[in-house]
């Protein structure tokens, strides 16, 4: 039986790995799916896979040594198949015409939107995250952006009328913002969130620290969230706490 490790009025937040958790979830429950899995692509190099992930995304100079995460290691096709399944899971819980938004790089980009459509998903776009900055590369391109493959269950809701940009500008997570090896920049959540209906929830798999859950309950979503890792759950638990609507005096 799937017990919540954190509930609110507004949040419900288990421990656990993400396909136990999901298929405990009721069917047609949620507004959106929004999340950011492990990646599985690597550091800067192919070879950089098999390492650990603090090794691979937090550089030596960093002021805060943040908690490893696990899934990160798989190939390609694994990493596909793997999506694939979850997805089609989360494609239960979604209600008719619910979004799903899935980060990803450059390298996964290809696997990603297949997995995708493979998970029962129709594929409408891909949303670009500038990061602004991005290492330079001599003679070549900067890696300055990450990219939100979306798209909806069945036909898509007709009676929205928020417009967001394919195009999102904002820099990395940083300071009290970054509580994750690879945290996203909450402003820049909270600008995805709005694809799910003001009220209705969203899921997010792969919870991480947090990021979500906080930018959902700030614009008035619910938010059920999945994390495995214990030092992550206790991050998420307590922004949650610590969270309040927009408008709301603290």
């Amino acid at each position: 039986m799937l017990v919540p490790y954190y509930r609110d009025a507004w949040a419900t937040l288990y421990r656990g790995e993400c396909m136990a958790a999901l298929r405990e979830l009721p069917s047609g429950s949620v507004g959106a799916i929004i999340t950011d899995p492990p990646y599985s692509s690597g550091g800067m190099m192919r070879s950089d896979r098999m390492r650990g992930t603090v090794q691979k995304y937090q550089s030596s100079d960093a002021e805060k040594l943040w908690a490893a995460f696990s899934g990160d290691n798989r190939d390609q096709h694994a990493y596909g198949y793997w999506c694939a399944l979850w997805l089609s899971e989360c494609l239960r819980i979604a209600e008719l015409g619910a979004l799903a938004l899935l980060f990803t790089d450059w390298r996964q980009l290809p696997t990603t939107t297949d997995a995708f459509q493979a998970g029962g998903w129709i594929w409408r776009g891909i949303c670009v995250w500038h990061k602004r900055g991005g290492r330079p590369r001599m003679g070549a391109f900067s890696n300055q952006a990450e990219y939100v493959v979306w798209g909806s269950k069945g036909p898509m809701r007709d009676e929205s009328t928020t417009y967001l940009p394919g195009i999102i500008t904002t820099g990395i997570a940083r300071g009290d913002d970054k509580q994750h090896l690879t945290a996203k920049p909450t402003d820049l959540m909270e600008q995805l969130v709005q694809v799910a209906p003001e009220g209705s929830t969203i899921l997010d798999p792969f919870m991480g620290s947090g990021s979500t859950g906080v930018s959902a309950k700030r614009l008035g979503r619910r938010f059920i969230g999945i994390e495995i890792v214990p030092e992550y759950c206790d991050v998420a638990a307590s922004r949650m706490a610590q969270g309040v609507l927009l408008g709301e005096v603290v």
